[in-house]
């Protein structure tokens, strides 16, 4: 896991395609904006994993961060 440090108005870029926007930072809590292509669908964890569950294959590995 690549782990990062950045503040407001800073970007990380993933491949060619993907840009997450740090928008503010409030105490404990980020929050980004995520531009990807619009074929690329993002999700939180726990709302992909319904996703999968739904359609039967929650069979897949969800990433989540080790604690």
């Amino acid at each position: 896991m690549l782990v990062l440090s950045r503040t407001v108005d800073e970007i990380i870029s993933i491949g060619d395609t993907i840009a997450v926007h740090i928008l503010e930072v409030n105490g404990t809590q980020v929050k980004f904006g995520v531009e990807a292509p619009t074929g690329v669908h993002v999700h939180r964890a726990e709302v992909y994993q319904k996703i999968l569950e739904r359609q039967g294959a929650a069979t897949h590995p969800v990433l989540v961060p080790n604690p």
